[in-house]
């Protein structure tokens, strides 16, 4: 019997987590961890108290034919990654120096959350075709703020 590696531990609990998504055109979880301890965790969906968007007839963006990627603002939900932090924030957890495990590349609203977050590590498990976010990763990783790995693909 084999014991998964820590990152591939903890992908499979962001890939759990995305069970609890309410997004009708993609599941994303995400699990912040330091010091191999989960800090928070998050999936995307519409903020809490608010309808989701079967209850109001589907996915806007779906209606208006915006492509995966593209006019995030544009969107009822908050992303997985988005959400995990906010839940550290609200019980008061740092996410200084932390590794996120998502399910799915993050795009560049995220990007910028979790670089200004102080959030070191992304580990992710498939793509996400958003331009903006791969640029600012790359300048990023090229700073040495951030290291990105994916476990997929």
């Amino acid at each position: 019997m084999s014991r998964p590696s820590w990152d591939e531990y903890f992908m499979q609990i962001a890939g759990l987590v995305s069970t609890r998504s309410t997004c009708l055109r993609r599941r994303v979880g995400a699990v912040l961890v330091r010091d191999k301890t989960i800090l928070a965790t998050g999936y995307n969906g519409t903020p809490r108290g608010l309808k989701h968007c079967d209850e109001l007839g589907g996915c806007y963006r779906e209606q208006l034919g915006v492509p995966s990627g593209e006019r995030h603002e544009i969107c009822r939900g908050t992303h997985a990654e988005q959400n995990a932090i906010a839940q550290a924030a609200l019980v008061g957890v740092s996410t200084k120096d932390s590794t996120l495990y998502v399910t799915n590349h993050p795009c560049s609203i995220c990007t910028k959350i979790l670089l200004n977050a102080g959030v070191r590590r992304v580990v992710y498990a498939e793509g996400y075709p958003d331009e903006l976010a791969r640029y600012l990763i790359e300048e990023a990783r090229n700073l040495g703020l951030l290291e990105v790995n994916c476990l997929g693909e």
